[in-house]
């Protein structure tokens, strides 16, 4: 059998696990490998790169794709699924290992539709795919986000300051929510439950009162009730989904003016995606990567390797793909209880 890979969406710590653990079986049971550069690009300009045994060495604790990836939409043109089409045959490609989140495996479930054998690696550090219990990649970003509030916690009490992080999460607080209540934040708002400005500033207050400064973590899709802060730019990627930014500031700025108290912003960004991955995710994006190919093995197609409890079950990536996995409103009711 030969097998192509790719790497879509945004980079994440554990993709060079999955690509060494697929590369690794494979090769043992005497199929080939061939990946493909850039996500879906590299299947639209036929991009391609072999991939053995000594391509794979040392991968495991390196963070990034070697692979490469791109938010690139095949269903972007007209011809874009037959150009997908045309670069696996002429690489006699029997089948495919997408590793990427929901806009990654959406594509995927297109092809598998068309007659495409394909096998879905779940990824996306904001964890909110649904069908897995957790995606590798969050592990790593929340325990970076933590660090940042453990050293940012000294800083504000020296200056008696408000310090508002901004982590990432479009439609889903789980970075946010994890981070927040590992590293004792003052506040956690997470776009789930739109949020009371009032609320977050008595919240502040109190922390002040106390005689320490408030920490307020804050995802960038968070937004306040009453809809006063706008953070999109008006910007769109190649799926269709508005670029944000800016929450962060935002609210600093109203922290400042509402408590009289310095406040600050502190926005994480891309930190969270780069570096070594955690040895939950090294292991996590390995199992991930072994389980995909003993589901080809099988003669599966349309499915997605998953996390459900401690064990990886293919599941269907329609089923994964349908809907976002966000924070039920009783696990954000577990971070109140340490508000103020």
């Amino acid at each position: 059998m030969r097998i192509g890979i790719l790497t879509g969406g945004g980079d994440c710590p554990g993709l060079n696990a999955v690509i060494r653990a697929v590369v690794r079986k494979a090769t043992a049971a005497g199929d080939e490998v061939v990946g493909f550069r850039d996500g879906w690009r590299g299947l639209l300009d036929d991009d391609a790169v072999p991939l053995d045994l000594a391509a794979v060495r040392g991968l495991l604790p390196r963070g990034g794709t070697v692979l490469g990836t791109s938010r690139t939409n095949p269903y972007g043109s007209p011809d874009g699924p037959a150009r997908v089409l045309a670069t696996l045959e002429r690489h006699r490609v029997d089948a495919l290992v997408p590793v990427g989140g929901e806009d990654t495996l959406g594509v995927a479930a297109k092809l598998a539709a068309e007659g495409v054998r394909v096998v879905g690696v779940p990824k996306t550090i904001d964890n909110d795919l649904d069908g897995t219990d957790y995606t590798f990649g969050f592990d790593t970003a929340v325990g970076v986000a933590m660090e940042a509030i453990d050293r940012l916690h000294t800083t504000g009490d020296s200056h008696h300051r408000t310090l508002v992080v901004e982590v990432m999460g479009r439609h889903a607080g789980w970075i946010a929510l994890h981070a927040g209540m590992a590293g004792g934040a003052t506040v956690v708002l997470v776009p789930e439950r739109p949020f009371d400005v009032d609320a977050v500033v008595a919240h502040c207050l109190h922390r002040f009162d106390s005689g320490f400064s408030p920490i307020v973590v804050v995802s960038e899709g968070a937004r306040p009730a009453d809809g006063a802060l706008v953070t999109a730019t008006g910007q769109t990627d190649a799926f269709g989904h508005v670029r944000l930014g800016g929450i962060g500031a935002a609210l600093a700025a109203v922290l400042e003016e509402r408590t009289g108290r310095e406040s600050r912003a502190v926005v994480l960004g891309h930190v969270q995606r780069g570096g070594t991955p955690s040895a939950f995710d090294r292991v996590l994006a390995t199992r991930f990567g072994l389980a995909a190919v003993d589901a080809l093995a099988a003669g599966l197609s349309g499915v997605m390797v998953a996390l459900r409890g401690t064990d990886v079950v293919p599941v269907p990536i329609a089923e994964a793909t349908a809907r976002l996995k966000l924070v039920p409103l009783e696990r954000y009711a577990e971070v109140e209880v340490f508000f103020g």
